[in-house]
């Protein structure tokens, strides 16, 4: 069992005994012998069926793991509401650069807590919060307090049900988050037409190489923000931009992106895709995207699922790699 390993393996550096749905039964037996593994760097027990009183066992465990890096505690939905009793000891984790906590049913309390001990955690490097809706619905400063981890590289906070309010209070925060790397908003409706928030976050963002923005709402407007940001030499090493299922751009909007796209020379993957239940015909802007696609010499895959292609578009797209001696994988 883990809990026999960790007696007899004391130079332990790293734990994974991710999906395994009964280890929540079992937790209270493993935390206690993880103070056997004191030099453990990385803790994974992603959907491990973790229940509250799993989470308060873990937490008296992190005091004896001072050199941990990473914690991912991530899809244990049944910890939902037991943070508010088990972060005495998450605080102390000086040395924690990785915290997972994506579906975990965090509550309003839970986010009270947090809001308090996450700032703390002064090496953090990556974050990920996704699918806990109570992010973005409590009135607890956690993205706020963001500002004070400098060392964070990437945010990820996908499906949380972000309003303009906690938008903001992120926006603010990224203006202190000079080492950025990736952000993902995804599945927050709220971004859509208030993109602008961010402008100045983005402005300063000069490490970011992933963002994320698939099913946001978007609109014509945020896409000629983006494009204008690259215009103007910034965002300059974007490599990744997800900008799939936003329905609500225009084909005008679409239009507008493609004119500018080609200021972001390091971009290797874009990925422009309808949600799963919509076709579009591909606009006159299809002409204007190949056109882009020669200035951009890193990009490798472009994802355009879902756009119907006239049969001129398709045979262009076909021909465009041996036209233009490039390589590129669509899509579509």
């Amino acid at each position: 069992s883990p809990a026999e390993l960790l007696n007899v393996i004391p130079n332990l550096e790293v734990l994974d005994i991710s999906i395994n749905k009964n280890i929540g039964c079992s937790m209270k037996v493993i935390a206690q012998d993880l103070k056997n593994v004191p030099g453990l760097k990385e803790l994974n027990l992603h959907m491990c069926g973790l229940k509250q009183d799993s989470l308060q066992g873990l937490d008296t465990a992190l005091q004896h793991l001072a050199e941990l890096r990473k914690l991912d505690i991530s899809c244990n939905r049944e910890i939902g509401g037991g943070f508010k009793a088990s972060t005495a000891h998450l605080a102390s984790l000086k040395n924690l650069e990785v915290l997972d906590l994506h579906q975990c049913c965090i509550t309003e309390e839970d986010m009270t807590v947090l809001s308090q001990v996450i700032p703390l955690l002064s090496n953090l490097q990556e974050l990920n919060l996704s699918s806990n809706k109570n992010v973005g619905l409590s009135s607890d400063p956690l993205l706020g307090r963001l500002r004070f981890l400098p060392k964070l590289r990437s945010v990820t906070i996908s499906n949380c049900g972000l309003g303009e309010e906690s938008l903001s209070s992120l926006a603010e925060a990224a203006l202190h988050l000079p080492e950025l790397e990736i952000l993902d908003l995804s599945w927050n409706k709220c971004v859509g037409g208030n993109l602008k928030l961010l402008l100045g976050a983005l402005k300063l963002a000069t490490e970011i190489q992933v963002l994320r923005l698939s099913s946001c709402n978007l609109l014509a407007e945020d896409l000629a923000l983006l494009t204008s940001l690259g215009q103007d030499g910034h965002l300059a090493r974007l490599q990744k931009l997800d900008l799939s299922y936003n329905n609500t751009i225009s084909d005008e909007g679409w239009a507008v992106f493609c004119q500018g796209l080609g200021a972001f020379k390091e971009l290797s993957e874009l990925d422009v895709s309808l949600s799963p239940s919509s076709c579009r015909d591909c606009g006159p802007w299809f002409g204007e995207l190949l056109a882009a696609l020669t200035q951009l010499p890193a990009l490798a895959e472009l994802a355009m699922q879902r756009w119907a292609l006239s049969e001129s578009q398709r045979k262009q797209m076909e021909g465009f790699n041996q036209d233009n001696k490039r390589n590129i994988r669509f899509d579509c």
